[in-house]
């Protein structure tokens, strides 16, 4: 009879103690989440309030921001991007996702975060638009400045992207 006590109490012992760190675990990733999403709902409010203009953008190295010159960025509530300088508009689509499928914490913009959150651009052309179309992750944003990264998986270079508010 006492072993059988001694069993059942070292079982409920490590069903406690099982619990207890599973709870704490899901408690964190929902407050990873939590934040996440919140980063994500105020990244989409802040692009969405104006027109913004590339202040930088940085390919390999190279700066190229000079092809951007003249054009304001409308991101428009629905996920349409328009780029337009006055005579030629150039039109793609936009998105903030979070992506909270990764079980590690090193993400690719090397955050502790377990969380994700991307900034999505996609242009089909010209060519100088094509290329800001990625998943970019954000290094800062504030009502007037939002500041991306782009890592690339292939050879390691980075990208950058500021826009900036008109």
């Amino acid at each position: 009879m006492k072993t059988m006590k001694s069993l059942l109490l070292a079982i409920l012992t490590v069903v406690v103690f099982t619990t207890m760190s599973c709870s704490e675990d899901d408690n964190n990733n929902n407050n990873n989440n939590a934040a996440a999403n919140l980063l994500a709902e105020e990244l989409r409010n802040t692009a969405a309030s104006g027109t913004w203009r590339v202040a930088l953008y940085e390919d390999d190295g190279q700066n190229e921001t000079s092809d951007y010159n003249g054009y304001a960025f409308t991101f428009a509530a629905d996920g349409m991007l328009t780029a337009t300088n006055g005579t030629n508009t150039v039109t793609g689509t936009w998105s903030v996702s979070v992506d909270s499928s990764s079980s590690d914490s090193s993400d690719d913009d090397g955050s502790d975060d377990s969380d994700d959150v991307d900034f999505n651009i996609f242009f089909a052309s010209p060519p100088d638009f094509e290329e800001l179309s990625d998943d970019w992750d954000i290094v800062s944003r504030t009502d007037t400045r939002i500041e991306l990264i782009d890592i690339s998986g292939g050879d390691g270079s980075i990208d950058y992207l500021t826009f900036v508010k008109n």
